[in-house]
């Protein structure tokens, strides 16, 4: 729970920052300095565990490309084109049907009808959103560039979480973190530089910017990520990516609050609709208790 409350500020910084500072920039700074962070506390355990990782180099190379270099970098770029709830909503919930069908899939977990009923009422939830409750637009809906983007990086956050699970036994939490963080931002690098050299005007460095960079380095990054590994070692994959639904709900207020967005009976019912599947889809772990 602790990680959702954190990580839903994530889609609010995303559409509060484009403005201020480019989007694969954002990435960079933030994976940059939680790479900084952690590697006191790494580094040592990094040095005696280097020849696991060597020996499991491509897992490394793709679970860093999933989870860091494109995960949050897309969510940064489609914030230029939808708004922070719609980030938030449309990201949280399809996230959690593409870990459902992988984990199936490659995990053999197995998906009981509640999870299935709730899965199919956060879809509903979502389409809603997106057809802002009227059947016509559904009818003539097509993706808007923001939304494509949010769900490519959906899938590819969806690989990351059926790849922790995967994790090589013999590597350490900590180790584990900062490997993917550094080669996270090893990738980022030459798309952050292309990007710096053909920046119309510099950055405008103020307070709110670097304070934004602390909470996504340190918060979303360092603490989030912890959460989430560690939860899915307990709970499964699927499992914990329901809980992602619960994301929007915390955006949602905190993009009325800071940014001012309209919150709309539309935004209420998909909210409602998000909330009950995820419920439902717990419901087999009430009963079983």
């Amino acid at each position: 729970m602790v990680t959702v409350i954190i990580w839903s500020g994530n889609y609010v910084v995303a559409k509060g920052i484009s403005k201020q500072l480019p989007p694969v920039s954002i990435a960079f700074y933030r994976w940059g300095l939680a790479s900084i962070c952690i590697m006191p506390f790494a580094i040592q355990k990094f040095i005696q565990e280097r020849q696991i990782i060597l020996a499991n180099k491509s897992y490394f190379f793709w679970t860093a490309l999933t989870g860091i270099t494109i995960f949050n970098t897309f969510i940064y770029l489609a914030g230029h084109y939808t708004p922070a709830i719609n980030l938030a909503l449309i990201g949280t919930v399809s996230a959690p049907i593409f870990v459902t069908i992988l984990s199936a899939f490659f995990l053999k977990e197995i998906i009981g009808l509640f999870r299935i009923t709730g899965m199919v009422i956060c879809f509903i939830g979502v389409l809603f959103l997106l057809s802002q409750g009227s059947l016509q637009k559904l009818a003539n809906f097509h993706f808007g560039k923001g939304d494509v983007m949010v769900l490519f990086s959906a899938f590819s956050f969806a690989i990351y979480s059926i790849l922790v699970k995967k994790r090589p036994a013999a590597i350490s939490p900590i180790v584990f973190l900062f490997t993917i963080f550094t080669l996270g931002v090893l990738m980022l690098l030459p798309f952050y530089v292309y990007e710096i050299a053909n920046a119309t005007s510099a950055v405008s460095w103020n307070r709110n910017i670097i304070l934004t960079i602390f909470y996504l380095g340190i918060g979303n990054s360092i603490i989030g990520f912890f959460g989430w590994n560690a939860a899915i070692g307990k709970l499964g994959s699927s499992a914990t990516a329901l809980f992602a639904n619960l994301i929007p709900v915390f955006s949602t207020i905190e993009a009325v609050i800071f940014l001012k967005e309209k919150f709309t009976l539309v935004h209420l019912i998909s909210g409602l609709l998000v909330i009950a599947g995820v419920i439902i889809a717990n419901l087999r772990k009430v009963y079983s208790s």
